[in-house]
């Protein structure tokens, strides 16, 4: 694939820190131009002048809770209104939560869904077709490791990212004898405020962003496209061993490492 990240433009959601900040930086190193989106108004700022200065590029700033109904829809309907194309989406937003079901807030459940699994496919939706219009584009969903398995503990994070693989594993089916390139992306126990915010513990040990956005952009000028890779040489051995392990033992060893105690 010759897809050359200069001079187009990259939204990325989740951008104000962790993995998403990461790859800001990595596509302003490109000379792509940028559309943050997050919450945290300051901190999308913040990163926006520092990329500006250090890259010469456009970055654009949208403070959008993705999480609530028709957010997808303000982004779509702000970058119409300023005529911007998108020619490289990451889908990077998104959250998990750590307690038993029975435990857990049913508005929390909602929105953690809805960020991670509604938003991410409207905006997929959005700005897919201009892509294959232009028969060129990159769209990248960021998955989990947790996708290949149930995980007491985390059933519905565990849900939200083994229907993000699907359904990008899908779509790539549709897509991949075009100009543009879907595939999914699963990390494994990364360095960013995800377990803080689930309020659990890393299961391993935590290896940096930046290894992400390395496997992401190998991917994107590979030869051959692919549907989904994984992080992580570890992560790839134990993806394909669980396919092989009885179900229910599989789904005992991830309760035994997620489940909380008491």
């Amino acid at each position: 694939m010759n897809f050359d990240l200069a001079g187009k433009t990259a939204l990325i959601t989740g951008a104000s820190s962790g993995i998403g900040s990461h790859f800001a930086r990595a596509f302003a190193a490109t000379g792509t131009s940028l559309i943050l989106v997050a919450r945290r108004t300051e901190k999308l700022e913040a990163l926006a002048s520092e990329l500006r200065k250090q890259n010469g590029i456009d970055v654009h700033v949208i403070s959008q809770d993705l999480s609530e109904p028709g957010a997808a829809a303000a982004v779509e309907h702000q970058l119409l209104d300023q005529q911007i194309t998108v020619d490289v989406l990451v889908n990077n937003a998104g959250f998990g939560t750590n307690a038993r079901l029975v435990d857990e807030d049913r508005a929390r459940l909602h929105a953690e869904i809805a960020l991670n699994v509604s938003t991410l496919v409207d905006l997929t939706a959005a700005f897919l077709p201009g892509m294959v219009a232009r028969d060129s584009g990159i769209i990248v969903n960021i998955a989990s490791t947790s996708a290949y398995q149930p995980v007491p503990g985390m059933a519905v994070y565990a849900a939200t990212k083994a229907f993000v693989l699907s359904f990008t594993e899908a779509v790539w089916g549709e897509t991949h004898n075009t100009g543009v390139r879907v595939f999914a992306v699963s990390p494994g126990s990364t360095d960013t405020e995800f377990f803080d915010i689930a309020g659990s513990q890393s299961p391993g040990k935590r290896v940096p962003a930046s290894n992400v956005v390395d496997v992401t952009l190998a991917a994107i000028s590979a030869r051959k496209s692919v549907p989904s890779v994984i992080v992580g040489a570890r992560n790839r051995v134990t993806a394909s061993l669980v396919t092989f392990i009885p179900r229910r033992t599989v789904i005992t060893l991830a309760g035994s490492i997620f489940l909380p105690r008491g």
